[in-house]
This record gives C-alpha cells, sequence and structure tokens, in this order.
C-alpha cells in the first residue's frame, strides 16, 4: 500500500487525468460523431471512441506521465492495449447496467463508467504496462 501513496505515484496519477482529459475529449467527441452524425449503433461506438482514445493516450502515457525509454514499444503498447480493452469491458458493462437496464441517461452513464476505468487503467498500468519505470 505504501507504494501506491507515493509522492511520485500521486504525480503519475495528476500527470495521467490530464492526458485522460485529453483522451476523453477524443473519446466522446469520436462517440458522438460515430452515432449521431454516422448514425452507428451507440456501443459500437462507443468501442471506437475508446480505442483511438486509448491509442493516443497510450502514446502520451509513455512520454509524459512515465518518462518510458522502453525499447520495446510493441510490447509495451500490447500490454497498455489489453488494459485499455479491460477497460474497455468494464466502461460496456457499467454503460449497459446504468443505460439500459436502469434507465440512466446515455451520458451520464458514460461519465461514470469513464470516471470508474479511469481509476482501473491506471492502476494496472502503473503497476503492469510501465512496472519499473
Amino acid at each position: 500500500m505504501n507504494n501506491l501513496l507515493t509522492q511520485a505515484t500521486l504525480f503519475k496519477f495528476l500527470k495521467f487525468c490530464v492526458v485522460g482529459v485529453t483522451g476523453t475529449v477524443v473519446d466522446f467527441s469520436l462517440t458522438w460523431i460515430c452515432k449521431e452524425k454516422f448514425k452507428i449503433p451507440k456501443f459500437v461506438a462507443n468501442a471506437i471512441g475508446f480505442v483511438v482514445a486509448a491509442t493516443s493516450n497510450y502514446f502520451l502515457n509513455r512520454w509524459w506521465t512515465w518518462g518510458s525509454t522502453n525499447s520495446q514499444v510493441g510490447v509495451e503498447y500490447t500490454k497498455f492495449f489489453a488494459v485499455s480493452l479491460i477497460g474497455l469491458g468494464l466502461n460496456t458493462l457499467i454503460l449497459y447496467i446504468l443505460h439500459e437496464k436502469m434507465k440512466v441517461n446515455f451520458w451520464v452513464s458514460k461519465v461514470f463508467a469513464t470516471g470508474v476505468v479511469m481509476i482501473w487503467n491506471f492502476l494496472a498500468n502503473n503497476f503492469f504496462t510501465f512496472a519499473g519505470v
């Protein structure tokens, strides 16, 4: 637990949150364009927005948040993307439960799901993808 609450980890979390804001803008914008303008089904639109945002977040987090110099970018990206795919599953499950079952507004549900998945993504990336950085 000590490793989780260090000043360095908290600073990384703040950086991760800043990167996350850019990812959220990409995610929500692309989801909206796909869903509202191109009439792509909402869960497919959500997946597209999430995957594009996860990819941009990888590069920003690699460079700025963790300062990774790992020469195995493909391996590192695969780990990051695997964490993101698990996050996508959590995101979709939360959207399904809140929006489809509980009838909460789609966008309110998406905001909540994004917050939950953000915590998962940070912890998994800090202790798995970028462990040792």
